[in-house]
């Protein structure tokens, strides 16, 4: 058998749970295998956990774990001290990991614990490795890789299967190959100075823009996309397309977002805080001769602020961009409250960024609603 392949710096822990269900809010663990694998050495852990609930009749079938099994056996809370030890400061691996990793994580806070490892999910590497194969559950591993499975469906045997996977690997896939998608596929609690997986999976999901400052806050790169979350993980986390992106990441130390609700606010947005940052690894746009230099050069076609009206994709809520004399004011959860803030005095600057972009979009029609002040109602109407 090939030597198993290398993880980084930390140690593995071979993780795999038995419940009572597949919500981590109302099901609890039974059972916890772990096979660890540091220093060479291999070592096999496991128990069994009163769930302080019934095991569902069709769960008991397919573990052969029963409500008479558990009976006596320690509640998560007695264990969790030493299983936190035991898992702490290494690669958890498991199959399906965000399964095993939220009932852990759960059961952990319950009885008062932190729980952020950096996780591997082996059904992802699977994929990644071979994506030719269809399917990569664990009976499908067991069939293609000639695993030896001992006693299917209980913690520490799924464990095992696990680890003699991994052993597998290095014979049937090249080296570097290998490294590169374990790195890619892990994902990392702590992804570049106090940027946290659990915080990227806080930013919008849809339509935004975000930016990624340095050391003593000095800005780095600004960009926008269709899914922010996911885009902002695959900078810190992801495989690196040129020595550049690589540079950026090893600098990052924050990161700030902002939804944009659809693609023309977050053009707008990004444009503004590329002209207003200046990151170092943005390209910023060059003045030609023909951009206008001020207000004077390039006359507002209308007669007072307008809204551009988006809808947010991931929800299909209403958003309202404020936009008056080429200056990009903000977006606005309603017209109303867009009309409010024109009310309380807008005081733009002509933004080139803003002109760039808007000026052949409203030759081409772009529909808007005008703001215009009157003395009779303070408002106006639509063109």
């Amino acid at each position: 058998m090939s030597a198993a392949p290398a993880a980084g710096e930390l140690p593995l822990v071979f993780v795999d749970l038995e419940t009572t269900g597949g919500s981590v809010g109302e099901h609890r663990i039974t059972e916890v295998g772990v096979v660890e694998v540091a220093q060479g050495q291999v070592t096999r852990w496991s128990t069994l956990v009163d769930p302080g609930q019934p095991i569902p009749p069709f769960i008991q079938q397919l573990t052969g774990i029963t409500d008479q099994m558990v009976r006596g056996a320690p509640v998560f809370a007695d264990i969790a001290a030493k299983l936190h030890e035991r898992l702490s400061g290494k690669l958890f691996v498991a199959h399906n990991a965000a399964f095993d990793r939220g009932f852990l994580r759960a059961e952990f806070e319950r009885a008062g614990y932190s729980f952020n490892p950096d996780v591997l999910c082996t059904v992802r590497l699977s994929r990644a490795l071979f994506p030719g194969e269809k399917r990569h559950g664990l009976d499908a591993l067991v069939e293609r890789h000639a695993l030896v499975p001992s006693d299917r469906h209980r913690a520490l045997a799924d464990a095992d299967l696990l680890w003699q996977f991994w052993q597998r690997l290095p014979g049937l896939v090249g080296a570097e190959v290998l490294a590169a998608q374990i790195e890619r596929t892990t994902r990392r609690h702590v992804l570049a100075g106090d940027i946290t997986d659990d915080l990227i999976d806080t930013a919008p999901a849809g339509h935004g823009v975000y930016a990624f400052y340095g050391e003593n806050d000095v800005p780095l790169y600004v960009g926008r996309s269709v899914r922010v979350r996911q885009r902002v993980r695959a900078h810190l986390s992801g495989e690196r397309r040129s020595s550049r992106e690589q540079r950026m990441a090893q600098q990052v130390r924050r990161v700030e977002w902002r939804p944009t609700g659809g693609e023309l606010g977050a053009l707008l947005v990004e444009a503004q805080w590329i002209a207003s940052l200046k990151p170092a690894f943005n390209r910023v746009p060059r003045v030609s001769r023909r951009d206008p230099a001020n207000l004077g050069a390039a006359p507002w076609p209308f007669v007072g602020a307008v809204l551009v009206q988006e809808q947010d994709t991931t929800n299909g809520a209403d958003v309202y961009h404020l936009i008056d004399r080429w200056c990009y004011v903000g977006a606005f959860p309603t017209a109303a409250a867009a009309r409010s803030q024109v009310e309380q005095g807008v005081e733009p600057e002509f933004e080139l960024s803003t002109w760039r972009i808007l000026q052949s979009r409203f030759e081409r029609g772009l529909r808007v609603q005008v703001l215009q002040l009157s003395e009779a109602d303070g408002l106006a109407s639509q063109v």
